[in-house]
């Protein structure tokens, strides 16, 4: 293996790369749970390139690569939030994903992504931030706590048939 790995913001010409590694990590942190052919309609869905294109060609949005030697191994993304709670504001952001692969894991590498989002999400200024996270990941949940993100909401996430309860956290403007 070669130097440190690196985070760098995808733009849209990494719509491909970017559908990869979303499809790759969550399917290694939680393709256990569904059926293959609820998994697989949903990563057709929720990750399609065209899609992906999409997201990285939009200001609002912003999607991190942490690459090592050139091949992705984890990513980030953040936008306006669409969490489904009372209390979502105009001007609100949300951390949509943070993934980084198994055997990168606890090196730091996933702190490095989730502050590198978090600076993007407060670069005008301090502002309402949310995350939704699987209910069955405490070790998420504790991460999360740590940065000042308290539970505030439950929803459903659809992956084909199966309904995911998950937790929405907040971490309101101090």
């Amino acid at each position: 293996m070669g130097g440190e790995p690196v985070i760098r913001r995808a733009g849209p010409a990494d719509a491909e790369t970017v559908s990869r590694i979303a499809s790759r990590t969550f399917t290694e942190t939680f393709g256990h749970l569904y059926p293959d052919e609820d998994l697989q309609a949903f990563l057709r869905d929720s990750y399609a390139v065209a899609k992906q294109a999409v997201i990285l060609g939009h200001p609002d949005y912003a999607v991190w690569l942490l690459e090592h030697d050139g091949e992705a191994i984890g990513h980030a993304a953040a936008g306006p939030c669409g969490l489904p709670h009372p209390e979502v504001a105009a001007g609100d952001g949300e951390l949509k994903r943070l993934y980084v692969l198994k055997d990168w894991q606890n090196g730091g590498w996933g702190g490095r992504l989730f502050a590198t989002a978090l600076d993007w999400l407060q670069r005008d200024g301090p502002r309402t931030l949310w995350i939704g996270v699987w209910s069955q990941n405490p070790g998420a949940q504790r991460f999360y706590a740590r940065h000042g993100f308290e539970h505030v909401g439950d929803y459903e996430f659809p992956v084909g048939r199966v309904r995911d309860h998950e937790f929405i956290l907040r971490r309101a403007v101090s």
